[in-house]
């Protein structure tokens, strides 16, 4: 506990007022909103990252305290804590604790910045060489978080110069309604065109005029002016 009492006084030390006040309003913390009744205490991503580095060493005990904190930047932290433990890891079975940790706490990776600053960095490298089964069931599920999660782990796979499991999600949440999901569509699209290029025009080809907009732009923005316009015709025509 006196490790977390620190941790939580670093982070005291770093905040600012006027981003206590602004990010609840960028997190979309507001009644009916996706981040609903998330508390900030007004510390950059920069400064939590710092914070975390000289406690990496934190033990799983205090971990899942931190991580099970009310305030967004404590969760955050953990989250770096628990991504330096997995990457300085060599062994499996103590691998497997970082991934075994992770999934027991998703309920508090309940945010954009925390699924995009830790899923991929954690359980999608985990899964390079095993069964990714878990992110198809993640990506059918009712839950917005998991399935940015199923989405962003595949940055991982991107990586690898892979882009199977890339393009069957994408496939699973073409139709989804929330915009925070078309944006981690059209993202993790455009990363896997700029390594393969072939495969997202083929993919485009059969699935523009399915793509919000949104979605579609994000996948587009690295591709020529002529392409972008195409595609954007197909979308618009069609």
């Amino acid at each position: 506990m006196k490790k977390i009492v620190q941790i939580k006084s670093a982070l005291k030390a770093k905040a600012k007022k006027d981003k206590a006040e602004f990010l609840p309003r960028f997190f979309k913390c507001g009644q009916g909103q996706y981040g609903e009744g998330d508390i900030f205490m007004g510390v950059m991503v920069p400064d939590a990252r710092s914070v975390a580095k000289k406690f990496s060493d934190l033990d799983f005990a205090d971990l899942q305290i931190l991580i099970k904190s009310k305030i967004h930047e404590e969760r955050l932290t953990a989250l770096f804590i628990l991504v330096a433990k997995y990457e300085k890891i060599k062994d499996n079975k103590l691998k497997k604790q970082c991934i075994d940790f992770y999934l027991k706490n998703l309920k508090s990776v309940n945010n954009w910045d925390l699924v995009d600053l830790s899923c991929y960095k954690v359980l999608g490298d985990w899964l390079i060489n095993r069964d990714r089964k878990i992110l198809y069931t993640m990506a059918k599920s009712n839950d917005l978080w998991q399935k940015r999660i199923a989405m962003i782990s595949t940055f991982a796979f991107i990586r690898n110069s892979e882009s199977e499991d890339t393009l069957k999600i994408a496939k699973i949440l073409l139709s989804d309604k929330h915009d925070l999901i078309h944006k981690a569509v059209g993202w993790m699209l455009r990363e896997m065109g700029k390594r393969q290029p072939v495969e997202l025009k083929d993919f485009l080809d059969i699935n523009a005029t399915k793509m919000p907009r949104t979605m579609l732009r994000y996948a587009i923005e690295k591709l020529s002016e002529k392409d972008r316009k195409m595609y954007l015709a197909k979308k618009f025509d069609g």
